[in-house]
């Protein structure tokens, strides 16, 4: 779910680079990539994270990809998992790891060493899984071996040459018997079918949390807060400072803008789903709303972290590492708070809020207040 995060994240602000070519920034043999269109060709990297308009990734990767956008294309192999989100994805490379991919048209045609879980309207599967696969979608045709099991739930699916499935098949359809699976492709005896409103509703029990388990989740989730807020800080600083400038000067007007966007967006809900062909766009719209959420409470922890470190007087940052400390500071300061009950999920609303209002303005050019950066 993190990972997904990272995407949603990266998707979203994009937007204030969306005017420049492409923003790069490479550590540890890691390379993060935003813009408008930008194309990965540099062998021998490790991991790469990348979100734009139309996202290319031509170079092998030793690592994992996480890439997100309009057009997402892997032609590269990666030597990791690969989670891709956009419109349409297309992998031709192989994926040493696991494949999670989510989008409007998705083409797989790459060898898949582990695992694949894919969800879109269209969904067509051209290179071996030797996992196995979570398949869902308008339409999913099947033209490889999946040597693992196949759990799927599609109104159309399609079974061409070349498919075969090794492990057991699960099909979850609207009448029982209406997809047809040719015993070339597996036995009979293999086949279990369900009801499709039972595809959403699967639930796998799972014992309560340990103490270590939440003291896990909490920490991991602070230091991908403070992760993405020092990445966006490195790929996009003169931005990131006017957004946190933004928030600080003026935290409930910028609030308010947040309030009014996150608003506009969640209420477009409605005002679409009366125009019933609007009804196709709704899952697209939430995605969107959880994602501007998401990026604006990464956004708004920075800001809440340059804020400590001014008030016990600290120079604003001016160095990444400097950015990556008032990053988590921000988080870990606003991940204790919210833990506070009631009062801390109101505060992270309105971080959230002012996260949001701060990227609005950014990408508007509207100006909440003095920009020294001082004023809280």
């Amino acid at each position: 779910m993190r990972i997904h995060a990272i995407a949603f994240i990266l998707a979203v602000l994009a937007g204030p680079v969306a005017a420049q070519d492409e923003a790069r920034f490479s550590i540890g043999g890691d390379t993060f990539l935003a813009g408008r269109t930008v194309t990965f060709e540099a062998a021998g990297g490790d991991d790469l994270f990348a979100a734009g308009q139309r996202v290319r990734a031509t170079a092998d990767l030793a690592g994992s990809a996480y890439l997100a956008g309009q057009d997402v294309t892997l032609d590269g192999a990666a030597g990791g998992d690969v989670h891709a989100l956009g419109q349409s994805v297309t992998v031709t490379g192989d994926v040493a790891g696991d494949l999670s991919a989510s989008g409007q048209d998705l083409r797989l045609s790459g060898a898949i060493g582990g695992d694949l879980r894919a969800a879109g309207s269209t969904v067509v599967i051209a290179g071996l899984v030797g996992g196995y696969a979570l398949l869902g979608g308008e339409e999913v045709r099947i033209g490889a071996e999946i040597a693992g099991d196949v759990v799927l739930g599609a109104e159309t699916v399609r079974f061409e040459p070349g498919a075969r499935i090794g492990g057991a098949l699960t099909i979850f359809e609207d009448d029982m018997g209406d997809v047809v699976v040719p015993e070339s492709v597996i036995p009979a005896d293999r086949i279990t079918r369900r009801k499709f409103e039972e595809f959403e509703s699967q639930a796998v029990p799972r014992a309560l949390p340990s103490a270590r388990d939440l003291i896990g989740r909490f920490l991991g989730g602070v230091i991908m807060v403070a992760l993405l807020a020092a990445l966006i800080a490195a790929l996009i600083p003169d931005r990131l400072a006017d957004m946190r400038r933004r928030a600080l000067a003026a935290p409930f007007r910028t609030m308010g803008v947040g309030f009014v966007a996150q608003s506009a967006i969640i209420g477009s809900v409605v005002v679409v789903a009366m125009t019933l062909i609007g009804l196709l766009l709704v899952p697209g719209i939430m995605l969107l709303a959880g994602a501007s959420a998401l990026s604006g409470y990464v956004v708004g922890a920075y800001a809440f972290g340059v804020g400590l470190l001014l008030l016990i007087g600290r120079d604003e940052p001016d160095s990444l590492a400097e950015r990556a400390i008032a990053a988590g500071a921000g988080a870990l300061i606003a991940g204790v708070l919210a833990l506070v009950p009631f009062l801390g999920w109101l505060f992270v609303i309105a971080l959230s809020l002012v996260g949001i209002g701060a990227i609005v303005g950014e990408i508007t050019g509207w100006r909440g207040g003095r920009e020294d950066g001082r004023t809280a």
